[in-house]
C-alpha cells in the first residue's frame, strides 16, 4: 500500500467571480475528488496557484479541505524559492491539520545541489510530518539530482518524491538506490503507466480531477498483473493527457475549464496564469465528449 494512497490530485484552488478564495467551492471540489477515485488531495501546491495565494489563504484552504475530507490523505504545498518562507509555510500547514507536506524545488533562482540539500533539510526540521519532495525542472529551472534525492532520503521525515522530471529511465536508477520505504509518485499523469513499470507507487495528478477513477483502475490493473487492461485504461485517458496544458493555456487553466464544464465551479485562474483563451471551453467540451463525460 502506498503511504498516501495510489491516486492523489493536486487540487486547483477555487476562486469566485471576483478572484477571491472561495472556501465553499473548495470543500465541494474536495468532496467530489474523494467520490471520484482519489485517496489523497494536495492543496495549495503549484497547480493550486500557490505563488498567488497569501499565507492566510493557504491556512484557510488547508483547514477547509481538512474539514470536508477527513478520511483522506491531506498533503499541503508549502514550498517556496525562499527557505525561510518554506519553513514558515511548513509550520503553518502542520498546525492547520495537514497529514504531509509537499515541498517543491525552489524556482527561478536555480540554487546549487548543496543549496537544495540545506533548503529541504531546513523544511524537514520545521515539522514532524512526512515530507514529499517535488521535482519539476520544467517549471523550476533546476533538476533535483538523483544523488541529492538519495542524500535527502536519509532525513527521517523525508519519505517520498513527486517525480515530474519526465525521465522514467533515470527514475528507475533513482529507485534502485533509495532505501526501503521511500516512495516515488509519478508527477506526470501521462507517464504514470511507464513509471509503474520502474517502481512508482502511485500518482499525484492533475487530470485526475476528472479521470481519477480511471487512473485508480489503471493502477490497480497493473498491480494485479492485468497489463493489457492497464494499457486499455491508459489509452482511454489520452484525451485528458493531451488537455493538461497548452502554450496559450498552461496548467491549471484547462483543468479549471473542465471542472467548470462539469458543474463543479472553480472560477478562473489568477494572473499571471490567465486570461484563458476564448476557445478553452470549446476544447474542454471536445475532451469531455471524447471521455464520454457529461457537461453540466
Amino acid at each position: 500500500m502506498a503511504r498516501f494512497g495510489t491516486v492523489l490530485t493536486a487540487m486547483v484552488t477555487p476562486f469566485d467571480e471576483n478572484g477571491d478564495l472561495d472556501l465553499d467551492r473548495a470543500q465541494r471540489l474536495a468532496r467530489y475528488l474523494v467520490a471520484n477515485g482519489n485517496e489523497g488531495i494536495v492543496v495549495a501546491g503549484t497547480t493550486g496557484e500557490s505563488p498567488t495565494i497569501n499565507f492566510q489563504e493557504q491556512r484557510d484552504l488547508i483547514m477547509a479541505v481538512r474539514e470536508a475530507a477527513p478520511g483522506v490523505s491531506l498533503v499541503a504545498g508549502a514550498g517556496s524559492n525562499d527557505t525561510r518562507t518554506s519553513v514558515k509555510n511548513t509550520e503553518m500547514a502542520t498546525e492547520a491539520g495537514a497529514d504531509a507536506i509537499l515541498s517543491v524545488t525552489p524556482y527561478y533562482n536555480r540554487p546549487s545541489q548543496a543549496g537544495l540539500l540545506e533548503h529541504f533539510r531546513a523544511s524537514a526540521a520545521a515539522t514532524e510530518l512526512p515530507i514529499i519532495l517535488y521535482d519539476v525542472p520544467g517549471r523550476t529551472g533546476r533538476k533535483l539530482e538523483t544523488a541529492t534525492i538519495v542524500r535527502l532520503s536519509e532525513v527521517d521525515n523525508i519519505v517520498a518524491l513527486k517525480d515530474a522530471a519526465g525521465d522514467p529511465a533515470e527514475t528507475a536508477n533513482l529507485i534502485a538506490q533509495l532505501p526501503e520505504g521511500f516512495e516515488v509518485y509519478s508527477g506526470d499523469d501521462s507517464l504514470t503507466l511507464p513509471f509503474l513499470s520502474v517502481g512508482v507507487v502511485g500518482v499525484v495528478g492533475v487530470v485526475t480531477h476528472y479521470v481519477g477513477q480511471v487512473m485508480a483502475d489503471m493502477i490497480a490493473a497493473y498491480n494485479d498483473g492485468r497489463v493489457a487492461d492497464a494499457i486499455e485504461l491508459n489509452q482511454r485517458m489520452l484525451p485528458a493527457f493531451a488537455h493538461f496544458g497548452y502554450e496559450d493555456a498552461p496548467s491549471p487553466v484547462p483543468t479549471k475549464s473542465m471542472m467548470n464544464m462539469l458543474g463543479i465551479p472553480v472560477g478562473a485562474c489568477r494572473l499571471p496564469m490567465g486570461p484563458a483563451p476564448d476557445d478553452i471551453d470549446t476544447r474542454s467540451k471536445a475532451v469531455l465528449a471524447a471521455l464520454e463525460l457529461v457537461a453540466a
